[in-house]
């Protein structure tokens, strides 16, 4: 049983590194698949990867998951969730039903929440800034980070007893503020560091730097070395 995954530009999509945690770091097998946003082919990429999707239904964003027996799956919480449930042994989700509510509430409100820092700070993991502005809006998405984080019950580097689909969700965001230095408390600055420290995270940034640089993720501020 292999699936699927096609994702792009490792450095910079985010939607792309969940959809690949959500695989890799549950160690289930799959063949990967990449593409480029901003390269001409980029739709026709999409198209070829699902020709049964054709007219509106065609794909136009990464990740997109084949199902192993046929299927696409076009939405990174529906990949999370359908790969939960054909995989209960391998613990994508809390064994505890209480942890395991909280943790799709967090997933939930990641897949749609936190916009002013998702446009203010796009993520890069190849380069890191420091003395970046932080609007209201911005401070606001942070500390409501650091609320939901210390709410979860994990006592070790996790948001629960072991690494979960809640810690592939936030993966993205903890890129963002060790990225560009944001401000948080020890708790969430341990827990960035984790994901820094993480074994699939460190694999997929290494990739991403073997790949050309898209230019429009830059940001005027000065630079430091990436804090990994």
């Amino acid at each position: 049983m292999t699936y699927e995954l096609l994702i792009a530009d490792r450095s910079y999509s985010s939607w792309s590194l969940r959809g690949w945690l959500c695989l890799a770091a549950f160690d289930l097998p799959h063949r990967l698949i990449e593409t480029r946003m901003y390269d001409p082919g980029f739709r026709k990429d999409l198209a070829a990867f699902a020709p049964e999707l054709t007219g509106a239904a065609t794909p136009r964003t990464v990740p997109l998951l084949r199902l192993p027996e046929g299927g696409i799956l076009s939405d990174s919480l529906a990949i999370a969730e359908t790969l939960a449930e054909r995989h209960p042994e391998a613990g994508l989700w809390p064994s505890d039903p209480v942890a395991r509510a909280q943790a799709r509430s967090l997933v939930a409100e990641m897949h749609s929440g936190f916009t002013a820092l998702r446009e203010a700070c796009p993520m890069n993991m190849r380069v890191a800034y420091r003395d970046v502005p932080v609007s209201d809006a911005v401070r606001a998405d942070l500390d409501r980070l650091e609320a939901l984080w210390a709410a979860c019950p994990g006592n070790g580097p996790w948001l629960f007893d072991g690494y979960s689909l809640a810690d592939a969700f936030f993966a993205p965001v903890a890129m963002r503020i060790a990225g560009y230095g944001l401000s948080v408390g020890p708790r969430a600055q341990a827990y960035v560091a984790a994901h820094l420290a993480h074994g699939p995270l460190r694999d997929w940034r290494e990739k991403g730097l073997a790949q050309a640089e898209q230019s429009t993720y830059l940001r005027d501020f000065e630079t430091v070395d990436w804090p990994g």
